[in-house]
Order: structure tokens, then C-alpha cells, then sequence
């Protein structure tokens, strides 16, 4: 690939209120650079980090999104390099007095005419994908369903081509644990509700140990399997246990396992795709190795493309508390309702309980390739973060692992761990997720389709076959933040109708991880 043309010497500037901005050109600048304001570089600033637009004393504010980020430690002059050794972080906001629900935002016009080709579901939702996932109650199965499900893909899937792929429900929970302790029904309710999401397709298959404590009838009690359209009243639990005593060896078990899967093979490669409106998306978005440049190109493009989403009717759920908290009064604000504020108020505050038992703060979040990236802090990096919300108002929230009732824009609270987060936003009932990364990272799930979002041109560049989208031309004014997300709107609807994402192309895809704050026994 050839190399880019080299920039001027360039900075962005959040809001005419920052006496910060951010070095755009790839590899930095070094000492003595000018840019087109005069401002000359007193010394070298790499790429996304902060560069002071005037003197700073020590104490003074430093702003970046007309949000204080922290206080200068020392005096600063203009033209130098503002990192995270030169700031006091500001303390975490109150969660009292806060804004409840005082942002009307101006009715946004609806967006009607826009569709994907989708798998409509007994239940009323949407697939993207039509993919057979095999349950699991407990971590000791896990060998055996990864054997039987390699053999499931390599002999029987070839055989129904209307079905995408066979996934294995993998997880570390279901045994070994305080199974009836208060927050056990976080991790419980995660592991049922991604077994009902809809690329499913309402096929519920589980393998169980036998003597686990978490019981396939405890994980998917009555009441909660899907009765298929096509089955008339089939809704008895399918369940192959490995302890059976009709299981003699290993490959009995193997041999169990792939009978039942092709019994679900069968009822899902009737299906057919067909044309779907685009408010049957259920889009969670998240970033991930996050950069200066995050709350700039990518996620302002997201968050543009969010507002399509809730305009068309869709839902949209943005997470990651520890991401958003420091920006909580811009939320509550935002919030339809009082009750839907003080939902939010109730998932910070649990989780600020949550983060003051391992004796760590919201400081925690943040990694040293964050930094790297030109993120200072926490404060920093939340509020580049919510920008992925865009600005219809936030109709209501999520506690971790609970399935959406509703459409809109949703606040569903996650960690911020990418892997537990993306976990949980399946849970929700997610059918397509959005991953912005400047950093760089080749996130995948097995259960849903993947779009990642560069921030940057250089790592769209280098990573040019792991990036779905580059919006590091919005940095570069190659592009506007509008264009590009008009142009993650259709690339969504293409990928939800069955094209490819590059995850998907390379077969990459994380664990789950299922998010337990129960004790372990």
C-alpha cells in the first residue's frame, strides 16, 4: 500500500471554549512544528495527545470538550505536551443534584424506506445471522461441545447451506459458585438470555454435565423456551447430559451431541431471509483500545449513525459504565423520563458500591494503551465515549444481563471490559454491533456480526483488512462526521442482510465472559 501524504501541521480543537487540541499527523510533530494558527511546538507531541493552545498556570483548569479534564500540576506553556503526569484528576460527580430529564432534544424527523434482509423469529424479532448455538450449563462441558462442534461444522453444516454457523455457548460459570447468592442471577440471566437471542432462531439446544449447580431447568426454566411457528407446541427442553448412563465413552457423547444438532439443523435451514425494516435492528455499540482521536472521528460518527437508527425506529444500545459515568449529569439530562434518569442514578450508584469492594475507583478503567492514544484519564476518555449515544433522548435502561422490552436509544449497564460488555449486549437481544477502536484490537463474536470502526487513518491503513470502516478520514478532512455516518447506516444494513464483516471473513471471535460479581466457592 503506499504511504499517505504527509500533513501540514495540524490540531483539533473540541470547542472554541478548550485550551487543548489534539496533534492529528501520523507519528507526531516535533519540537518547533507550526501550525496554521502560529502556535509553534515548544516540544515534540506524538500523535492524539494534547498540545496546550496557550499558557496554563499550575492549578489551572485544563478543557478538552468544553468538560474540565483535570488541573494543571504545574505551570504549562503554549506549545507544549499535556499528559497524564501533568494533570490532577477531577473527583467523580456526585450522584446527587443531578439534571433530571431538562434536555428536550428537537423531534428528529423519522426515517422511513430503509430495510435489511433479515430472519423473522417466532417471538417477533429479527436475525441477522441463522446460526445454531449449542448451550452449555457449566465450564467442565466445554471440551467436548469445541470436539463436537468442529466435527458438527466439518460433516453436517455443509448439508444446510441456509445455515450461517454453529457456535458453542462456552463460558467459566455453573459450578464452583455461591449459585444462590444475590448477584448469581446476573450471570444466570446473561446465559439464558443469549441463548434466546435472535440469530438463534428460537432453536434451543443444551448440553449439561449432570451434576453442575447451575441445572439446565434452572438456567431455561418453563415458561421461557420459545415455542417455534414451525413445530406447532414443541417446547420441551433438549438436553444431550454427558452423565447419562446411555453414554459409554467419549464418543458416544460426540455421537449425541451431533444427533440432536442435526435435528436443529434441519428446522433452521427452512429459513429464508426476507425484507425487514431497519427498526428491527438491535445495534449495540462500544469502543474498544480507545484513543484521542475516538471522541473525534469514530464515535461522533457513530453517534450521528444512531440517531438514523432511533429516527428508523430501531433500538441502539450504548454501555460500559465506567465510560460514562463522569458524564452522568450530561445523561440524566438527557433522559425521557424521571424514572429512566433515576434508573441510571441506581446502575452508577450499584456500581460504584461494586468498584469500592475491590478497593479500586473509575481511575481503574483506563489502559496504558489509552494513554498511549493521547487519553489523559477516565474523565478524558468518558467524555469521547458517550458521543457513540448521539442525541435522541435515552428511553430507558438496562441493568447487566436483562433483555430489551423496548425500542429507542437504550442505556444498557455493562462493565467496561470488552468481552463482558459485548457479552451482555447479546443478553439484550443484539443482532448487530458496532466496535470503534483506535488503538487497534480484532474483536469478533461467534453469535453476531461485527463492524469495527477505525479511528485513524494509519491504523486503517496498516490494519486495512480488519477495519470495516475508516473514519480517520474525518480527522484528516478527507470526510465529514455526517458522511461517514451515512456511510456506517448502509454499511449496517448490508451486513445485516448477510455481508460478510471482516471478523467474520477470518473467523475471529472472543470468549464469552459472563459477568459474576457473586462470590466463588
Amino acid at each position: 500500500m503506499t504511504e499517505p501524504a504527509a500533513l501540514a501541521p495540524l490540531f483539533i480543537r473540541v470547542h472554541a471554549a478548550d485550551n487543548v487540541a489534539i496533534v492529528v499527523n501520523d507519528g507526531g510533530l516535533p519540537a518547533g512544528a507550526v501550525f496554521a494558527s502560529g502556535l509553534r511546538l515548544v516540544e515534540a507531541v506524538p500523535q492524539g495527545h494534547k498540545v496546550a493552545l496557550l499558557d496554563l498556570a499550575a492549578g489551572a483548569p485544563v478543557r478538552r470538550y468544553n468538560v474540565v479534564i483535570g488541573h494543571a500540576l504545574r505551570d504549562i506553556p503554549a506549545g507544549a505536551w499535556v499528559h497524564e503526569r501533568l494533570l490532577q484528576m477531577p473527583d467523580a460527580r456526585e450522584l446527587t443534584g443531578l439534571p433530571i430529564a431538562t434536555v428536550t432534544p428537537p423531534a428528529m424527523a423519522p426515517l422511513d424506506g430503509y430495510t435489511f434482509e433479515g430472519y423473522r423469529n417466532a417471538d417477533g424479532s429479527v436475525g441477522s445471522r441463522n446460526i445454531l448455538a449449542i448451550t452449555t450449563t457449566v465450564q467442565c462441558v466445554a471440551g467436548v461441545v469445541d470436539f463436537a462442534v468442529q466435527r458438527i461444522k466439518a460433516e453436517l453444516l455443509p448439508s444446510y447451506p441456509n445455515v450461517d454457523d454453529v457456535v458453542g455457548l462456552e463460558h467459566t460459570y455453573g459450578c464452583g459458585v455461591a449459585i444462590d447468592a444475590p448477584d448469581a442471577i446476573i450471570p444466570i440471566r446473561t446465559l439464558r438470555n443469549i441463548s434466546l437471542n435472535p440469530n438463534f432462531g428460537g432453536e434451543l439446544m443444551v448440553v449439561s454435565l449432570g451434576c453442575e449447580k447451575l441445572q439446565p431447568e434452572r438456567l431455561l426454566p418453563p415458561g421461557v423456551i420459545p415455542i417455534s411457528d414451525q413445530r406447532g407446541v414443541d417446547d420441551k427442553l433438549d438436553v444431550v447430559c454427558l452423565q447419562d448412563d446411555a453414554h459409554v465413552g467419549f464418543m458416544s457423547m460426540i455421537d449425541s451431541v451431533m444427533r440432536q444438532a442435526r435435528q436443529h439443523l434441519e428446522w433452521l435451514n427452512r429459513r429464508r431471509r426476507e425484507t425487514c425494516p431497519a427498526s428491527e435492528l438491535v445495534v449495540g455499540v462500544q469502543c474498544g483500545g480507545s484513543d484521542a482521536f475516538s471522541g473525534v472521528t469514530a464515535n461522533p460518527a457513530v453517534g450521528f449513525a444512531t440517531d438514523l437508527l432511533v429516527r428508523a425506529g430501531a433500538t441502539v444500545m450504548f454501555s460500559e459504565v465506567t465510560e460514562v459515568r463522569d458524564g452522568i449529569g450530561q445523561l440524566t439530562a438527557r433522559a425521557s423520563t424521571p424514572e429512566v434518569a433515576q434508573a441510571m442514578i441506581r446502575e452508577m450508584a450499584w456500581y460504584d458500591h461494586y468498584l469500592q469492594k475491590g478497593q479500586v475507583d473509575r481511575s481503574a478503567n483506563t489502559t496504558p494503551g489509552n494513554k498511549q492514544g493521547g487519553l489523559s484519564n477516565i474523565v478524558e476518555k468518558a467524555m469521547g465515549s458517550i458521543v457513540k449515544s448521539g442525541t435522541a433522548p435515552i428511553a430507558g435502561v438496562l441493568a447487566p444481563g436483562e433483555k430489551l422490552q423496548q425500542k429507542g436509544l437504550i442505556y444498557a449497564a455493562t462493565p467496561a471490559s470488552d468481552f463482558i460488555c459485548g457479552t451482555l449486549q447479546l443478553a439484550a437481544g443484539m443482532n448487530l454491533h458496532i466496535f470503534t477502536t483506535g488503538r487497534g484490537t480484532p474483536y469478533g463474536l461467534a453469535a453476531c456480526p461485527v463492524i469495527k470502526v477505525a479511528t485513524r487513518n494509519d491504523l486503517a491503513r496498516r490494519w486495512h483488512d480488519l477495519m470495516d470502516l475508516n473514519a480517520g478520514r474525518i480527522a484528516s478532512g478527507e470526510a465529514s462526521i455526517e458522511e461517514v455516518g451515512w456511510e456506517l447506516f448502509r454499511l449496517m444494513l448490508e451486513v445485516a442482510s448477510g455481508k460478510k464483516t471482516w471478523a467474520e471473513h477470518w473467523k475471529l471471535h472472543n470468549a464469552l465472559v459472563l459477568f459474576n460479581p457473586a462470590p466463588v466457592t
